[in-house]
């Protein structure tokens, strides 16, 4: 049986959604109010992660939920969407999409964190977004602001806590100076030259990390995901669905053991650092590393991003909103008009200061 979370206007009946504002349950058509029902909030935790299943991990039934999913065959997104919703567009690439691609089996979300810039505030920072760049094309930033609704959508992540112990051998580099004489068009000089005195070292280093982020979807590009952060991450809140209401969830595509992977190289790269800091020096090498992880947990959370996909001369161009923020990144379009004057008015300018240059020496000659 598939899962469904309704939340019915007790005055009007019409359907309530999530206000990012109030942190309440807003109807639309009425204007009422309902708070959340927090007694069915779990307490956020932290879960053992082990690799004997990547895609288990629920500690009962009551951890699992199955879900109507709609897969978005251009940019391979999977959209939770309710059984009453026949046709929609993905909020990623607005190409179409349907809601009868069937049911799909998963584990619900840890935490959530919540929305809070409201549509509005969103389609105000895509406007300033586009206006601040020069090459946009005239109208884009209107375009932005009277264009049509934009997408809210909760993007699954993994984050995972590890210890990590690391053992390095290595080299550091100390730099000195000399004085050497040299000839120059039969005149005696001296300048300082620069060498370095290598020495070997080996040592330990240790890091708890906490909260090691990775995209639990590759519907988007990573470039984009990284200009969405930074992330407050400790405002997480327990996972409830009533965070959910009026919005739609992307479903995780990445299992966890992969998403560890990615974590575990971006955690390698901080523990490298730490070794060349550790070393000290001018300049550092190292040789060999060994790193033992321990006690490592995670957790399946949800975030929040506005999602906005318009069309220019027939090409699709995606902007996102960080949803807690309003830190805005993405794509958008030149205008091969500004482009070409700017060209232009660069040429002109350098000829300027060419003539300018030619003249002065000209007359230097005479």
């Amino acid at each position: 049986m598939t899962e469904e979370h309704e939340f019915p206007c007790a005055t009007c009946g019409a359907d309530m959604h999530f206000d990012p504002e109030g942190h309440q349950l807003l109807c639309s058509h009425c204007g009422a109010v309902q708070d959340l029902d927090t007694s069915q909030f779990k307490p956020l935790r932290e879960r053992p992660f082990t690799t004997s299943d990547p895609d288990l991990w629920a500690q009962d039934d009551r951890d699992i939920e199955i879900k109507q999913v709609a897969h978005c065959s251009s940019c391979s997104a999977q959209i939770d969407f309710s059984d009453t919703a026949h046709a929609k567009q993905c909020p990623y690439c607005a190409s179409p999409i349907v809601t009868d691609t069937g049911a799909k089996r998963s584990h619900k979300p840890d935490g959530v964190l919540p929305f809070a810039v409201k549509e509005t505030q969103a389609r105000d920072a895509l406007g300033d977004w586009l206006g601040s760049r020069w090459f946009a094309p005239n109208g884009m930033a209107d375009f932005a602001r009277k264009g049509r609704s934009m997408a809210g959508i909760y993007m699954p992540y993994w984050t995972y806590d590890a210890q990590t112990a690391s053992q390095y051998s290595g080299r550091r580099g100390d730099h000195y100076y000399v004085t050497k004489r040299v000839v120059v068009n039969g005149e005696t000089r001296t300048r300082r030259v620069r060498k370095t005195k290598w020495r070997r070292v080996s040592g330990h280093v240790s890091r708890f990390f906490d909260d090691v982020l990775v995209p639990a979807s590759t519907a988007l590009p990573q470039k984009h995901l990284s200009g969405l952060e930074p992330w407050d991450l400790p405002a997480i809140r327990p996972y409830s669905p009533d965070y959910l209401a009026g919005f739609n969830a992307e479903s995780y595509t990445v299992n966890r053991q992969d998403g560890f992977d990615v974590a575990q190289d971006k955690m390698q790269k901080v523990i490298e650092r730490d070794v060349c800091f550790d070393i000290g020096g001018d300049r550092q090498q190292i040789e060999d590393l060994k790193t033992q992880v321990s006690q490592v947990t995670f957790k399946h959370v949800l975030l929040p991003v506005w999602s906005a996909a318009y069309k220019y001369r027939g090409e699709t161009f995606r902007v996102l909103i960080n949803g807690q923020t309003g830190r805005v990144t993405g794509q958008r379009p030149y205008s091969r008009a500004k482009v070409f004057f700017a060209a232009l008015a660069a040429l002109i300018l350098l000829g300027i200061v060419a003539l300018f240059l030619y003249q002065s020496e000209f007359a230097n000659a005479y």
